[in-house]
C-alpha cells in the first residue's frame, strides 16, 4: 500500500510540475468559494499549423554569410551557449576551461561528405564540396530518439514536430545514441556563462540536460515563422508536407531533392534542393 501510494503521489507531483511549467500559456482563474478553478489554455487563432511540419533547404542559396546568419538567429533567440563567448570571471569565478568536443548546437553547417556519407561519389561536382550544408534536428516520422527515451522527456507531436521536456530529461543520453543525425547536444556544464544575453522568453537549460532544435513550436504557435528561416533570406520554406498546396510540397514537385540517411527508414523531414 505505501508503495502504491508513493507511485501515486509521484504521478500527481508530475502533473503538477508540467502544469506549472506550462504557466505561461496558461489562464488561471482566481479561487471562488467552489475552491480553485482550472486552468483553461489560450488558443492563440493566429498559430501556424501543419498536419506534419516539414523543411526544404535550397543548396545553392546558403551561402557563408547566410549560414552564419541563419545559425545565429537560432542560436540566440533559443540560448544555445556560445563557448568562444568572453565569460565574466567576476560573475562566474570558478569557470573552467572549455572543451571544444562539448559544445552546444542546434543547426549548424557541414561539408557535403559529412552530412551525406553515404551519398558520396568519386567524381562529385566540385559545387557541393564547397557549399555550406545546414544541418539540424531532421523531425523524423520514425523518430529513433523518441523511441530511446526513457522518461518520455522526447516526444512527437501530432504534426511532427519532436520535442523535449527539459525538465523530464534525465541526461542518460539514450537519445543522442540513438539519433543518425548528431542532432543532440548534451550540457557537460552550466551553460549561464556562455549566454552573452538570456533570453527570458525561452528557457535556460541547465547542466545534464540534452537539448536540440525545436523547429521554433514556441513561434509556430505565435503564428510567426522559425528564426532560422526568416534569417535564411529565402534559402529555408517551412510548410505542411502534406498539403499538395504548400509551398513546401510545390518546391519538392519542381526540383530534385535529397534527405540525410533516408535509407535508414527513420523518414526525416528536411528536405536538401540540390
Amino acid at each position: 500500500m505505501m508503495e502504491k501510494s508513493r507511485r501515486s503521489f509521484l504521478k500527481v507531483a508530475g502533473i503538477a510540475a508540467i502544469g506549472l511549467g506550462a504557466a505561461p500559456a496558461m489562464n488561471f482563474a482566481a479561487l471562488d468559494s467552489n475552491g480553485p478553478a482550472l486552468p483553461v489554455k489560450k488558443k492563440n487563432e493566429n498559430a501556424l499549423h501543419a498536419k506534419r511540419w516539414g523543411m526544404v533547404i535550397h543548396i545553392d542559396k546558403v551561402t557563408d554569410k547566410i549560414a552564419k546568419k541563419i545559425s545565429n538567429a537560432c542560436h540566440i533567440q533559443h540560448n544555445v551557449p556560445d563557448f568562444t563567448h568572453e565569460v565574466d570571471t567576476q560573475k562566474f569565478p570558478d569557470i573552467r576551461p572549455v572543451n571544444p568536443d562539448q559544445e552546444i548546437k542546434w543547426l549548424w553547417k557541414e561539408k557535403f561528405h559529412y552530412a551525406f556519407p553515404d551519398k558520396g561519389d568519386e567524381f562529385l561536382a566540385e559545387k557541393f564540396e564547397h557549399l555550406p550544408f545546414m544541418v539540424l534536428c531532421n523531425h523524423c516520422k520514425d523518430a529513433p530518439c523518441v523511441q530511446a527515451c526513457p522518461t518520455q522527456a522526447t516526444f512527437s507531436r501530432e504534426d511532427g514536430i519532436v520535442l523535449m521536456d527539459f525538465h523530464r530529461c534525465i541526461g542518460c543520453r539514450f537519445c543522442m545514441a540513438a539519433c543518425p543525425y548528431g542532432s543532440r547536444s548534451f550540457n557537460f556544464r552550466d551553460p549561464r556563462p556562455f549566454i552573452a544575453q538570456i533570453d527570458p522568453d525561452f528557457p535556460v537549460r541547465s547542466k545534464g540536460v540534452v537539448e536540440k532544435c525545436n523547429l521554433c513550436a514556441e513561434r509556430l504557435a505565435k503564428g510567426e515563422l522559425p528564426h532560422c528561416v526568416e534569417a535564411s533570406e529565402g534559402a529555408l520554406v517551412v510548410g505542411d508536407l502534406e498539403d499538395p498546396e504548400s509551398e513546401v510540397r510545390k518546391l519538392l514537385k519542381e526540383h530534385y531533392s535529397i534527405r540525410r540517411k533516408q535509407s535508414l527508414g527513420t523518414e526525416p523531414s528536411v528536405y536538401y534542393i540540390v
